[in-house]
């Protein structure tokens, strides 16, 4: 029989945990278990989020049968309820479970100091139904003072009290002054009505930032509305009240939300576990040794808040921050996989280095303080959103990959209310989607009479691709080494006496091309200036050129040492053109290298577009037509230019690629089907290659 391992906890670093071990122990005989009194794994940073209805509840929830799916972790409900170390056994309310190596990570709670009536009447924020409960709560307040007689009344039910100006307390009264006027312009509320006060024993709000970005903090606080009241003890709570000595007097006052955000102590079996070593005065946190394990028991491993280490040359204990709980999960992993495999040399010392901090004020300001370990900058506030929205991010790719980054990114940016987001409301998804259809079909009719087109002018059968980039060389190179509007005036001039270089090579940019550009760039100046007599633009250009009136057709020409060259040109209308290293290697060695394989890319080319055409005028697969429809745009861009006559293509395609097939398509009824049963396919489960 193998060892066994229990991971007790799925925070932050318990989950983790059992993830990096059941990767680094994978084919061994080793049976691993993560325990936890809740099918799930609470986003403990962002409960303010929820509070204050910025984003709705499931967004800070991770199903724990999701993060494992695939994977050998045996996922167990259950509240512990006694331990006995010696004999290495757990006991739960629906189970008893024995092991060799025992996680503990169950995390902390609040603590209240001895505060009379703080436990049953302040509401902490702690937990997954600590913030459904409190956001209820608010509302309630709302909804009650909108029909309340008295301007008393109104005024107590709209006074919010956050206790603790740490990060928590901070962010939570950022939150709801944001969320407040959203809630008077609801209620009809008269604005003045609403007290918001945040009340700490501190001298300055984050005592742990400098004292300049605690400053910023307080300064942003106060512009929206909130009284910070600092340098103050709360002395006791009642169901509608709240008391506290500032300034060596007692002040009582009415209000029926008192938010408790002032601090945390050790988990319950935690607090219960002394024959771990609990270290003195670190509120229930268990002391360990370098390697992370138990000082009393060495098969014990202590991860996230629960540990108290203080690493070799610091004088403070490591954070109880998720930054922390991350960094501990990659040693406590190794050294348990050192351990069971036999190479107890391989242990490796914790010694974490950590890289700041960002508190959000609000969905729109934040302050950070990060960079190196001994060398940190403060970042303004645009930055430090999006550095903590990006730190997030990483952490959900660990936990769920793109399942949770993409749900994450909808939540915060995507269909975010009231534009509460640092970039505002301008990503937020309002419009229709069946505003879309016409777009779509009209892109869709486009690509499918080009392909035809090909198709009934034997395009894809005789090699022609190898002319028409030629042609499209000495067009482009007509422009930028020619010497300007004479240069351009002849190419176009050229075109005009051969059949309209021009067009011809507006038609090359979307696969249309005929072997006229190739003629078109090698007729003789003098012939096709006397036979251009359609050829009024490029006669009047040359005329202009020569009478004096200079006119640079080159708009923009970057060559980067070879490895990509762009062109942005204006040879009888608007061109780009982008070529790289690689891209022209890929041209040369398989495209033109032999006339069978250019009839095998015209063959793609024709057919490619009739098919992306088709699938866009039905809305089928309308994400992945997008998608190569832009890919197809592409490589029209990277052989003979992009003119402006198919510039609106691109954007269509970008247009369509979300969204564009939720009405009035075949997608409307496909996609949920197969969604459903993709999710359920092993590997895409293992992967998180989905999203709910």
């Amino acid at each position: 029989m193998g060892k066994k391992i229990v991971v007790l906890g799925a925070g932050y670093s318990g989950v983790l945990i059992a993830k990096k071990l059941t990767k680094k122990l994978k084919g061994t005989d080793v049976d691993i278990t993560i325990i936890d009194k809740n099918p799930f794994h609470t986003m403990l940073t962002e409960l303010h989020e929820v509070a204050a209805w910025r984003v709705d509840e499931d967004s800070i929830r991770i199903d724990l049968k999701k993060v494992f799916a695939g994977r050998k972790v045996n996922v167990v409900l259950d509240t512990i309820e006694s331990t006995d170390y010696k004999k290495q056994v757990l006991q739960g309310k629906a189970g008893t479970y024995q092991y060799d190596y025992l996680v503990l990570a169950t995390g902390s709670k609040p603590t209240y100091f001895g505060v009379e009536g703080a436990e049953e009447h302040a509401f902490p924020l702690w937990s997954y139904d600590d913030a459904v409960r409190l956001r209820e709560h608010i509302m309630e307040m709302f909804r009650r003072a909108s029909t309340a007689a008295s301007i008393e009344e109104k005024k107590k039910l709209l006074t919010f009290y956050v206790i603790g100006s740490g990060f928590t307390g901070v962010e939570m009264i950022g939150e709801l002054a944001e969320l407040v006027p959203i809630l008077c312009q609801k209620f009809q509320i008269e604005p003045s009505l609403v007290t918001m006060r945040n009340v700490d024993f501190a001298d300055r709000v984050m005592p742990i930032l400098p004292e300049k970005l605690s400053t910023k903090a307080e300064n942003r606080l106060k512009k929206m509305n909130v009284e910070l009241i600092l340098k103050a003890n709360v002395v006791g709570l009642t169901e509608d009240s709240i008391s506290y000595n500032v300034n060596g007097s007692k002040q009582t006052a009415s209000t029926n939300t008192v938010i408790w955000a002032a601090g945390t102590q050790g988990s319950d079996i935690a607090n219960a576990s002394a024959d771990l070593g609990i270290a003195e005065r670190s509120r229930g946190r268990i002391q360990t040794d370098k390697y992370l394990r138990s000082v009393k028991h060495s098969n014990v491993y202590i991860g996230g808040d629960n540990m108290f280490y203080i690493p070799e040359g610091e004088t403070h204990p490591v954070p109880q921050m998720v930054e922390n709980c991350e960094a501990c999960a990659k040693t406590i992993s190794g050294n348990i996989v050192s351990e069971i495999k036999g190479n107890e040399s391989s242990m490796t010392e914790y010694k974490p280095k950590f890289h700041g901090m960002m508190v959000c004020i609000g969905g729109r300001y934040g302050v950070a303080y990060v960079g190196g370990h001994n060398n940190k900058v403060a970042l303004p506030s645009f930055f430090a959103m999006l550095s903590k929205h990006f730190i997030n991010m990483v952490y959900f790719f660990q936990v769920l990959g793109w399942n949770k980054v993409f749900s994450y990114t909808m939540n915060e940016f995507f269909t975010i209310r009231n534009r509460r987001s640092f970039v505002g409301g301008h990503f937020s998804n309002r419009s229709p989607s069946f505003l879309l259809v016409p777009l779509r079909v009209f892109l869709g009719v486009y690509w499918a009479f080009e392909g035809y087109k090909k198709i009934m002018t034997n395009w894809h059968l005789s090699p022609r691709l190898s002319g028409m980039f030629s042609g499209a060389d000495a067009w482009w190179n007509s422009i930028v080494g020619g010497g300007g509007a004479v240069s351009a005036a002849t190419s176009a001039a050229t075109g005009a006496a051969t059949g309209a270089a021009t067009s011809a090579a507006t038609s090359a940019a979307t696969g249309a091309a005929t072997s006229a550009a190739t003629s078109a760039a090698t007729s003789a100046v003098t012939a096709a200036a006397t036979s251009a007599a359609t050829g009024v633009d490029a006669i009047s250009d040359a005329t202009s050129a020569a009478t004096g009136a200079a006119w640079d057709p080159v708009i923009m020409n970057i060559d980067f040492f070879g490895l990509f060259h762009f062109l942005f040109v204006s040879g009888g209308e608007l061109a780009i053109r982008l070529t790289t290293l690689p891209t022209t290697w890929f041209m040369d060695t398989f495209v033109t290298s032999s006339d069978a394989n250019q009839i095998f890319f015209q063959h793609i080319v024709a057919f490619s577009e009739l098919f992306v055409g088709l699938l866009l005028i039905v809305g089928l697969f309308t994400t992945a037509a997008a998608a190569y429809s832009l890919a197809l745009l592409g490589l029209f861009l990277t052989s003979t230019g992009l003119y402006m006559s198919s510039w609106w293509m691109i954007f269509s395609s970008i247009a369509l690629m979300f969204g564009g097939g939720k009405a009035f398509a075949l997608d409307y009824y496909l996609m949920p089907m197969l969604k459903s049963g993709w999710k359920k396919i092993n590997i895409v489960k293992k992967w998180y290659v989905y999203n709910d």
